[in-house]
């Protein structure tokens, strides 16, 4: 499992890319991907999970937590790459009305 964060060109949009599960024990990871960025500057927040294999219900407590610290609802964050089952884990837990759904 890796977690990797890239801020664009612009500093604009910070990428978090997620490879492996994604689950409990990301948990440390994930938040520095975003914690450690200067947020300042951000006007999104881009969760890429073409790489990831296995997501449970505390990946969805971590966006949640992202979704907070990146404005709550006024947060702007997409989550793309999605597997067909994990779209359908994110319409049952009504995640398409806080995130964009990719």
């Amino acid at each position: 499992m890796a977690i990797t964060s890239d801020v664009s060109n612009d500093g604009k949009i910070l990428k978090i890319s997620i490879d492996g599960r994604f689950d409990a024990s990301s948990l440390d990871d994930f938040r520095r991907a975003y914690e450690e960025v200067d947020s300042n500057s951000l006007e999104s927040y881009c969760v890429d999970l073409k790489d990831t294999v296995h997501l449970d219900s505390s990946a969805l407590g971590m966006l949640l937590v992202l979704r907070d610290f990146a404005g709550g609802d006024n947060a702007n964050i997409v989550i793309n790459n999605c597997s067909p089952e994990v779209k359908k884990i994110f319409a049952i837990s009504s995640f398409e009305q806080l995130f964009t759904i990719q």
